[in-house]
């Protein structure tokens, strides 16, 4: 019953969404002013070492909340459609923000946590400063609703986790079951995020590295980076392969010609404001739209492209830009394998009553930061 009920959901939640987005998706824009925060290279899909079947991740279940919160996936979904039918931007910001805090320490929620006056949190490294306030807020929602309804039973860290699955599938992705029971972290350090994040001048060897890393082997990874089909990013992100590229080419030869010309026209007086659509064609739909744009030359970020000269990847990327439902298959067993990394459980963690201040307030004075 519970299957029926996500798959009725699904349905009426694309039905909603379809004329919402029609004129949007028949006629891409390019490229907006961003106001809101950029979905930057990569940096939604590093993680550290997984584990499928820790002792951790086999206290958590699907029907965690049946009887303590039972209105929960409810109360996240009816929060979720209104906040994305009121900012389309909401699905990438959410995705990218889960990935962010799932990759410093598991996912636990840290990311939400603000900085005080002690000290600087995650959320304020200068990678994570982009993080759209529309994710932010969506949690925040969330949070004050539950607490209404269930005070002191539903974590920050599922809220989390939920409302990105339920985003994904929201705008055209695949639905994929998430495992509840994680508690919130009781610190965010902000010294732990360096070294976690990929950066946009890493070579694909350096992400695949980085992955394998984390447990994360090269499929995975490649169907991972496919949450690129929303998104946008800023000029800042891919200015080196449109300005000045090499002694002789001011464009990146792998960068479709007209692609850059209109990205040059966007980008210049070196504007901080503007950002580009990760996917051109269809930004807003989570779709295989990705990796056919890769075929294009249309890949925005250097090392999104690369990827289709890469052997070890290539084959991933024109297997997904063939085959929508791989790609959804692939991505579903992907992100389920990381929303279960390094979750806390029982007294490892807490329910916070906010999800951006922990419960009782510590000094960590090794590492100068509070939590």
């Amino acid at each position: 019953m519970q299957n029926i009920a996500h798959l009725k959901f699904q349905t009426s939640l694309y039905t909603i969404l379809k004329a919402f987005f029609h004129f949007y998706l028949l006629s891409p824009p390019f490229f907006i002013n961003s106001e809101v925060m950029a979905l930057p290279l990569l940096s939604i899909f590093v993680f550290s070492s997984l584990a499928l079947f820790s002792l951790t991740e086999s206290k958590l279940n699907v029907d965690y909340y049946n009887k303590s919160c039972p209105q929960f996936e409810k109360i996240i979904q009816q929060i979720v459609v209104d906040k994305q039918l009121a900012a389309p931007t909401t699905a990438a910001g959410a995705l990218r923000l889960f990935f962010h805090d799932c990759m410093v320490g598991g996912c636990d929620a840290s990311l939400l946590i603000s900085s005080n006056s002690f000290a600087t949190a995650e959320r304020d490294t200068d990678i994570n400063l982009s993080l759209p306030g529309d994710a932010f807020d969506l949690i925040a929602r969330a949070k004050t609703a539950l607490e209404l309804q269930c005070p002191g039973v539903v974590s920050c860290a599922d809220i989390l986790a939920v409302a990105t699955r339920d985003l994904i599938t929201m705008v055209g992705g695949p639905f994929y079951n998430i495992r509840l029971g994680r508690k919130d972290s009781f610190e965010s350090y902000a010294k732990d995020v360096e070294g976690h994040i990929a950066r946009p001048n890493m070579t694909v060897d350096t992400i695949i590295n980085m992955f394998a890393s984390k447990n994360l082997n090269v499929q995975e990874m490649v169907a991972l980076v496919g949450a690129h089909t929303i998104g946008f990013s800023h000029c800042s992100e891919f200015r080196k392969r449109i300005f000045n590229f090499s002694n002789t080419s001011e464009i990146d030869p792998s960068m479709n010609p007209t692609f850059g010309q209109a990205l040059r026209k966007l980008c210049g007086n070196n504007s901080k404001d503007m950002a580009a659509f990760n996917d051109v064609m269809t930004p807003g739909k989570f779709d295989n739209m990705y990796y056919i744009n890769l075929q294009k030359g249309l890949g925005l970020l250097a090392s999104d492209q690369a990827m289709l000269s890469d052997p070890r990847t290539m084959p991933f990327v024109e297997l997904y830009a063939k085959d929508q439902d791989a790609f959804f298959k692939a991505f579903a067993h992907a992100i389920e394998k990381v929303s279960v990394y390094h979750v806390k459980t029982g007294k490892k963690g807490e329910v916070r009553r906010r999800c951006d201040v922990v419960n009782h307030l510590q000094v960590n004075s090794n590492k100068k930061i509070a939590s």
